[in-house]
């Protein structure tokens, strides 16, 4: 890996667990973070879409208890069917925003599409390489997000 492309990594995970943080009200307990998977599997998850200088996509995804948990934390009441899968796209919309401008303090241009709700058992291929970080949070499962560069 080029020192470039070492630079544009570490930017993408420094931004992205910036952003997490500053959405979900939830303490971070341990983060991994892995690069070069050209495969990934889900059972629920948001994508949503880059645009700009970084072309791509970013996947969150969780056990739908994990979404559910943030919010009934963000909004004080249990929320499930349709209304969960709602808040899980704004929520990834509101981490991917948050994400571009954290990006762009680093005088990277991006922006997102609007999110897309994944559900039930799929794979997602066909990106050169993905960024991944598995955030896992105290009492509430792991969030593993994967911003997927094409």
């Amino acid at each position: 890996m080029s020192a470039t492309d070492l630079k544009i990594v570490t930017t993408i995970q420094e931004a992205m667990m910036d952003s997490i943080k500053q959405i979900i009200p939830l303490q971070t307990v341990k983060v991994d973070s892995k690069t070069g998977s050209k495969e990934i599997t889900l059972k629920f998850a948001v994508l949503v879409g880059l645009t700009g200088e970084i072309k791509g996509k970013i996947l969150y995804k969780g056990e739908v208890s994990l979404f559910s948990s943030v919010g009934s934390m963000m909004f004080g009441m249990e929320i499930e069917g349709d209304m969960l899968k709602s808040f899980a796209g704004e929520l990834g919309n509101m981490i991917s925003g948050g994400f571009c401008t954290n990006v762009s303090a680093n005088g990277i241009t991006i922006d997102i599409t609007s999110p897309t709700i994944l559900d039930g058992n799929s794979k997602i291929s066909g990106f050169k390489e993905a960024v991944e970080l598995d955030v896992l949070f105290q009492n509430n499962g792991t969030l593993n997000v994967a911003v997927m560069i094409d």
